[in-house]
């Protein structure tokens, strides 16, 4: 009986692993031709691409990250001397160019703009995404890159807000002034549940347990660790939170949770008929009167 129960639980904790590195794989691996992971569930337009780079001076940095991979990002300079800076995070599945039409609008209101490449994103090295959860760290070392008499913004749409949301909550960003979430969900861990019912018709149990554990394995942290939720009551600086009313990734609800546990000065702007990460294309006069009235209002 022993030898039985001692064969089970190998073969139980075998076939966990195993379910467990298949969908961490499937959502958070990068594909070895340096594609987005097969997980394109929530982009908002998987054809879409890229906006054209803003015409403005221009340079490349690099920087290594906490655990040694080296990171890559663009600097846009609307004027040298200006002292407003904000930080652009695309979403799951992008990298910094599907930033540059949102970068347009800051440079032409007397913004210089940083855009990374997040991790295993783009020309960032990295295996694995995290869904914010080293993402955090490394955007928290770009703002290091600011001069230091620098008033910092973060903007961030879906896993970029999510990002903008834990970083702001998490690291200590000198000069941080607010936050621009869009479409940020409240936990990784609750939106892949979801998406794991729709998509595979398989619930909770007991595939996200054993993609959590795995995911620690391979990467440090786990899915569960990227949960805005658990920490926007620690956001000291305003916070504008954006989504679309037609949003079937990130439900409404995950914004309302938000916003209701925030505890700083907060602003939210519905989009009518937006889907997911799709506010700005859908009313773009309305979504950056919005952002730039918050944003000269609370700096």
């Amino acid at each position: 009986m022993k030898k039985i129960l001692l064969a089970a639980i190998i073969l139980l904790t075998v076939a966990g692993y195993a379910v467990g590195n298949y969908f961490v794989d499937f959502a958070l691996k990068r594909g070895d031709d340096l594609s987005p992971p097969k997980a394109t569930f929530n982009i908002a337009d998987p054809n879409l691409s890229a906006p054209p780079a803003p015409n403005f001076k221009n340079e490349d940095l690099s920087l290594k990250s906490s655990d040694g991979l080296t990171l890559h990002a663009k600097i846009f300079y609307t004027d040298k001397n200006s002292n407003l800076w904000a930080i652009l995070v695309h979403g799951y599945g992008r990298d910094g160019r599907f930033a540059y039409d949102y970068a347009e609008n800051y440079l032409k209101h007397g913004w210089n703009v940083l855009i990374p490449d997040l991790r295993a994103s783009g020309t960032s090295e990295g295996e694995f995404i995290t869904m914010g959860a080293l993402e955090s760290k490394d955007i928290a070392l770009w703002a290091e890159k600011i001069p230091s008499n620098s008033k910092i913004i973060l903007h961030g749409v879906s896993m970029g807000a999510a990002t903008t949301l834990l970083t702001a909550a998490n690291q200590n960003i000198k000069n941080l002034c607010a936050v621009v979430e869009d479409c940020g969900y409240s936990s990784a861990y609750d939106m892949f549940t979801s998406q794991l019912n729709k998509i595979f018709g398989l619930p909770e149990y007991p595939v996200m347990p054993c993609a959590n554990f795995v995911c620690k394995i391979k990467t440090g942290v786990k899915i569960s660790d990227a949960a805005p939720l658990d920490v926007v009551q620690n956001i000291n600086v305003p916070i504008l939170f954006i989504h679309g009313d037609k949003d079937a990734l990130v439900p409404i609800e995950m914004m309302e949770k938000l916003y209701d546990k925030a505890t700083s000065n907060k602003e939210k702007f519905i989009v009518s008929g937006a889907g997911h990460a799709d506010s700005k294309r859908t009313n773009p006069n309305a979504y950056f009167d919005k952002v730039f009235t918050f944003l000269e209002g609370n700096l």
